[in-house]
């Protein structure tokens, strides 16, 4: 069987770990493969990947790919590309927003075979047909751990169906999004859905981590005062707020938000501030 070595830029908690996976070194003198790729996700990751790339080519011949390059995702392999345990289900995603490029990328939603996993990476899982939707939460019951999406899960397609269907699941951690102003409302009836459920909330009535929502923040015409009303906002909508900087293709964001963002990004500080916030009544 042929050796094929990956080769990733940085490493990431969806990293594979096996034998064959080499993360962010130049090639070594024992270092023999029959081909060699090199897989990119972020686009401020490509001349190092191209770099990499380049050296590599002394060992074996080279190809090099992943969603930064703009290569179009196929067939999901699990344990190749991503640790095992992590699946996609489907690529593309039928929105065009401006700030993402799964939908260039990748077009309109395309379901794939179902490969097992517990952690769902799916760019808009709630995009797929409702058949499709409930093969994944099939699958998920029978991994034996608890379900994961941190893809993320579009708000204004939550139904009351799939926000029952999450119960059942009890889910370590789900994804949403507040990115444009227009996601606000459909982020509150999904988190009604979901707490009328009995997600959101734990036992004693505190913030539950489970249900989670990056806001994007740090665009242009951005500014603090609007963020952190954005992320008061996420708080009464039931959900645990994470800041997520905008950053351009090179990778570069305002150096003002940096120390910002760090206040809304580390789970213990978010925690203090919704309680701040609820005992201040803002609720």
């Amino acid at each position: 069987m042929a050796k094929v070595l990956r080769i990733f830029p940085r490493r990431t908690r969806a990293t594979p770990d096996d034998d064959h996976t080499i993360v962010g070194r130049m090639p070594e003198l024992f270092d023999v493969a029959d081909e060699v790729h090199v897989s990119v996700t972020w686009t401020w990751d490509v001349p190092f990947a191209e770099r990499l790339a380049s050296a590599w080519r002394h060992v074996a011949p080279v190809k090099i790919g992943g969603p930064a390059t703009g290569m179009k995702g196929e067939e999901f392999e699990p344990g190749v590309y991503v640790k095992r345990g992590y699946t996609i289900t489907s690529r593309g995603c039928p929105n065009k927003c401006w700030f993402c490029s799964v939908w260039r990328r990748d077009g309109y939603i395309r379901e794939l075979p179902i490969k097992p996993g517990h952690n769902v990476l799916d760019d808009n899982l709630l995009a797929c047909s409702d058949n499709h939707i409930n093969a994944v939460f099939a699958m998920l019951k029978s991994q034996g751990q608890p379900a994961e999406f941190t893809g993320g899960l579009e708000a204004k397609r939550m139904k009351p169906w799939i926000a029952e269907a999450l119960n059942e699941l009890k889910p370590k951690q789900m994804f949403f999004a507040y990115d444009t102003p227009d996601d606000y409302e459909p982020l509150v009836a999904a988190g009604k859905m979901l707490q009328d459920c009995g997600l959101g909330l734990t036992s004693n009535g505190t913030h539950s981590h489970r249900l989670r929502c990056y806001v994007l923040c740090g665009y242009e015409n951005d500014n603090f005062e609007k963020a952190e009303a954005r992320m008061v906002e996420t708080v009464k909508a039931g959900f645990f707020p994470m800041a997520m900087l905008w950053r351009g293709k090179d990778g570069s964001r305002a150096g003002k938000w940096t120390a910002w963002q760090r206040t809304w990004a580390r789970p213990h500080i978010v925690a203090s501030k919704i309680n701040e916030i609820v005992n201040k009544g803002a609720w």
